[in-house]
């Protein structure tokens, strides 16, 4: 008896791992991962994408399986039902010229923290724009100094900004950046980062802006299609029809393709439609056919909505792959434009002069020190975090 009990468990476990195997191996062929497609391939794709719709009804229809594609396939709909209770930690405040820096915690699950700096103007008594600012796979991440100046630039124009770490990057130690569900920590957190803008007193809920590079360029498309309360979205030198990521939290979960569709990162960006959206794009990276090839498409889109005039492509093609000083410049003038801020805060001659900013050293950044550790409640390690949502 005993025996046939025994081999009867390691038969159920078996059939066990088997489905579990089957599971994994079919979300995996479902990934569309780095150069999924040639460029010529990519070339054929949008046209053959842009054959299933023809007027706001059928794209709305191909927007809608898109952006169900987006939250089943990164499992957000599994997230916990959370309504602020963000427990922000600030502290740290520093006054420049013409802007504030603070550090900022949030809570963004029970013992899970987005650790960042809030950016803003001085002097303002009005309620003001507000932007998310998600960077790229930068050593230091939103401590970077083109992060820093990027965001007391707009800060100084009158936004109240938030830079975020990356999960796994800055002081977002509590998983590494490869957690399998890497893409739907950062949409998430995101999210909660849009949340805590919008309870914020000093923030205009009709003027949220989102923008960050390369890989802060893909939380910000993603976010967007998928939340319009992001009413202003500029991702920069990521946008792309055949070149899907190439890290696992870009393209490390299954939001491009289902077993009933199949998309790209040029259509999700279009779901930003009809609401202002800024394509940056350069020679030197996989955004190079940009003018040719995802802007036209999504001019398109556009159309549909007679918005035309508020998707714009600013093509840079003798640049390389980051959020340099033309690539900002650009930024100022679209958020300036779209979100209402000052322009003419910034100095100009022949080029904004961004040498007021005040560099600061990446510890004066960190939230977390000896002095102010960690709350208690701090999950670590991707385990722990995996198994409290139960997300697998």
């Amino acid at each position: 008896m005993k025996t046939f009990l025994l081999r009867s468990g390691i038969l159920l476990l078996g059939l066990l791992l088997q489905k579990q195997v089957g599971l994994t191996q079919q979300t995996e062929n479902m990934l569309c991962r780095g150069n999924y497609w040639t460029e010529d391939e990519a070339n054929l794709m949008m046209k053959q994408f842009a054959m299933t719709w023809n007027d706001v009804a059928s794209w709305e229809k191909h927007a809608d399986i898109i952006r169900q594609g987006i939250i089943k396939g990164m499992q957000l709909d599994k997230m916990p039902d959370i309504r602020e209770n963000f427990k922000a930690v600030i502290g740290n405040t520093r006054t420049l010229d013409g802007y504030i820096v603070e550090n900022l915690a949030i809570e963004s699950f029970p013992g899970f923290y987005i650790t960042g700096n809030i950016y803003r103007p001085t002097g303002e008594t009005k309620k003001t724009a507000a932007i998310l600012c998600a960077h790229g796979h930068w050593t230091d991440g939103r401590m970077y100094p083109e992060t820093q100046i990027l965001c007391a630039s707009l800060a100084r124009m009158g936004a109240v900004v938030f830079a975020y770490d990356m999960v796994g990057f800055g002081e977002s130690h509590q998983v590494t950046h490869d957690i399998p569900i890497a893409l739907l920590l950062q949409t998430w957190n995101s999210k909660r980062v849009l949340e805590y803008l919008l309870s914020r007193p000093d923030v205009d809920a009709d003027r949220i802006g989102m923008t960050g590079a390369s890989g802060g360029g893909t939380q910000t498309f993603m976010l967007t299609a998928i939340d319009s309360r992001i009413k202003v979205s500029a991702p920069v030198v990521q946008v792309s029809a055949h070149f899907f990521g190439g890290c696992v939290c870009e393209s490390g979960m299954p939001v491009h393709k289902s077993a009933t569709h199949q998309t790209n990162n040029v259509e999700i960006a279009a779901l930003c439609a009809p609401r202002p959206l800024l394509l940056v794009s350069d020679g030197g990276d996989w955004t190079r056919n940009t003018p040719r090839l995802e802007y036209p498409y999504i001019q398109r889109v556009y159309g549909l909505y007679n918005a035309e005039h508020k998707a714009e492509n600013v093509h840079l093609p003798g640049e390389m792959h980051d959020y340099g000083p033309s690539k900002r410049a650009a930024a100022y003038l679209f958020f300036a434009h779209h979100l209402k801020l000052e322009i003419e805060k910034l100095p100009y001659i022949y080029g904004f002069e961004e040498n007021f900013i005040t560099i600061l050293p990446t510890g004066d950044l960190k939230v977390f020190t000896l002095d102010n550790p960690l709350p208690a409640n701090a999950l670590q390690g991707n385990y722990k975090i995996m198994k409290y949502l139960k997300i697998d």
